[in-house]
């Protein structure tokens, strides 16, 4: 158990945010899975894995609505504070983003069904390619976001929040990409139109695992490190990033 949630001097509490703690580890861990196996399912074509990614979805829900009761039983019970409060609140919001991650993930196993559902006619690998490098750079962000969770580091977490501009840059780049290829064959709109929409979901993935970062920023330094990221894109004064 990470110091952060340890010494306080009724040791059930400690155990009840432990508990919730494991919990949110779990929930990261299973939307983690569901990413790359949805990711390596559309590289494969494995459409019996896409179907996998989408009947595992339930135990998402069900890992959501777990934590949830657990955070309000904490709330209500204890009445946390100061760093416990925090805690309380990055494991609450981080509920809400994993829910999210694990749309995200089932939206690209739908898209790989739909993807390959065309015998005749499948996508080259080269439209894919931007899918397949996004994938990458969000995928990357997510694992490090959950094991975050474990650590609490902070500089870890505020390196994460600076590299969604990474992701941004490539976001742009794939659209860029992507519209040539309408432009060469008029056939390839379909598929260039699942592949805007996969890169689209992997962008928000990416977003995601920034807000992740984001709440262990507050949870360890006690402030608000949104504020300072907007600061950094506007140049100055901002109001903090709705999460």
């Amino acid at each position: 158990m990470s110091e952060i949630l340890e010494g306080h001097t009724v040791s059930r509490y400690d155990g009840e945010l432990n508990t919730a703690h494991l919990q949110v580890l779990e929930m990261g861990g299973l939307v983690l899975d569901q990413c790359r196996q949805a990711l390596e399912a559309l590289k494969t074509g494995d459409l019996e894995a896409a179907r996998h990614v989408l009947a595992r979805e339930r135990q998402v829900d069900s890992l959501e609505l777990k934590l949830d009761e657990t955070v309000w039983w904490v709330v209500g019970r204890r009445g946390p504070v100061a760093r416990d409060l925090r805690a309380v609140m990055a494991f609450s919001k981080a509920v809400t983003d994993f829910e999210r991650i694990g749309d995200e993930a089932a939206r690209i196993a739908h898209a790989t069904l739909a993807v390959y559902d065309d015998e005749i006619r499948r996508p080259s690998r080269k439209l894919l390619r931007d899918v397949q490098t996004m994938g990458r750079l969000a995928l990357g962000m997510l694992a490090d976001a959950v094991a975050l969770y474990d650590t609490f580091e902070l500089a870890g977490a505020e390196a994460l929040v600076q590299r969604h501009h990474e992701l941004d840059a490539e976001f742009q780049s794939s659209l860029r990409r992507l519209s040539t290829f309408i432009l060469e064959d008029a056939r390839n709109v379909g598929h260039a139109v699942n592949a805007v929409l996969l890169v689209k979901s992997l962008e928000r993935i990416g977003d995601h695992a920034r807000n992740l970062a984001e709440y262990v920023v507050h949870l360890v330094r006690g402030d608000d490190g949104r504020q300072d990221a907007v600061g950094d894109e506007t140049g100055g004064a901002g109001t903090a990033r709705a999460a």
